[in-house]
């Protein structure tokens, strides 16, 4: 199993299961499985006191011995040890629809046929889900897991404004009404990064886990300030930063028409002439978030939406472990 359940975990396979509930698992469960000790741990909770049972309350903190007893129904109510809030925020906009399939990057160029060459798409790393599709599945997957530690989890989802905020809640519920968020997401409008995280760091009243999901093509320093907002409040960070390889790699050695996402703006250009000043210039974009989180204690994690999503997944255990 070790070998074989990577396989399941490619982008391009998730994406064709039937709902985002379904995904979830089996990204969380494939990941599981292919481990030989999970290093995640639950977290322990401690009995405090019985309240009558309410419509919509989990039947499984039923307690059947007092049902029995009483023919009365009540509730178990706990004391969690860790009280963990958690917040994943997903970054919506119009830039986050991007996908560099080879039908994506032949549309777009007026040689497109050059594109279709078997050699030349060989040659060129290329991603089969956007990076919007690609950060629901890791944030639903990170979901379904703080779910089953029985930690609290909540969503907001941004463009250049908040366009949904759901309180964290550890309940089953409140996980259903998550995954049916993210399975509905439509990427619209602009980006506005530094904005919302602000607007977010405001309206968290106590310190808790702020996961970030964004390409981050923003103001550097003012997302950059808008993280520091976070960490200012006593706030745990993770910033995945999500890019298509092309992205990264610019590896396109033909004329290509390139279009903003955003703005609509259209420019032909000759890649293979610019693509080292390219290059340099996104390492250092992606140097200067890095070194920032770095110097913030903000965990940086840059996933590319090409591999597989436990290497997502890896890097979120393995802070968690370092966090307990």
């Amino acid at each position: 199993m070790q070998a074989d359940y990577k396989k399941y975990l490619q982008p391009s396979v998730i994406s064709r299961l039937a709902n985002m509930e379904l995904k979830a698992k089996f990204v969380v469960e494939g990941f599981i499985a292919g481990l030989h000790k999970s290093p995640y741990h639950g977290f322990s909770v401690e009995f405090a006191e019985h309240r009558q049972y309410m419509p919509g309350d989990d039947l499984k903190y039923l307690d059947w011995k007092v049902l029995g007893r009483t023919d009365r129904y009540y509730i178990k109510q706990f004391e969690e040890e860790t009280n963990l809030k958690s917040y994943i925020i997903v970054d919506s906009s119009r830039s986050m629809q991007f996908k560099s399939t080879g039908t994506e990057l032949a549309s777009r160029s007026p040689f497109s046929k050059i594109f279709r060459k078997k050699e030349q798409l060989k040659s060129i790393a290329r991603s089969e889900v956007t990076k919007l599709e690609y950060a629901t599945y890791c944030a639903a997957s990170l979901a379904v897991l703080m779910n089953f530690q029985k930690d609290a989890a909540g969503l907001v989802v941004y463009d250049e404004s908040i366009k949904t905020f759901i309180p964290p809640k550890a309940t089953s519920q409140n996980l259903k009404l998550i995954l049916n968020q993210l399975s509905s997401i439509q990427p619209a409008g602009k980006t506005n990064t530094a904005s919302a995280l602000n607007i977010v760091a405001e309206r968290i009243k106590r310190r808790g886990l702020v996961i970030i999901f964004s390409d981050l093509f923003d103001d550097q320093t003012a997302v950059i300030n808008a993280l520091k907002h976070f960490r200012y409040k006593k706030n745990e960070v993770i910033m995945f930063q999500v890019l298509d390889p092309v992205e990264m790699s610019f590896a396109i050695d033909s004329p290509t028409i390139f279009k903003d996402m955003e703005t609509s703006k259209e420019m032909l250009s000759q890649p293979i002439s610019v693509m080292n000043s390219y290059q340099d210039a996104v390492k250092e974009f992606i140097d200067n978030y890095k070194t920032a989180c770095l110097s913030n204690n903000i965990d940086y994690v840059l996933l590319s939406t090409e591999t597989p999503f436990d290497t997502a997944l890896l890097e979120y255990l393995n802070k968690r472990k370092r966090l307990h």
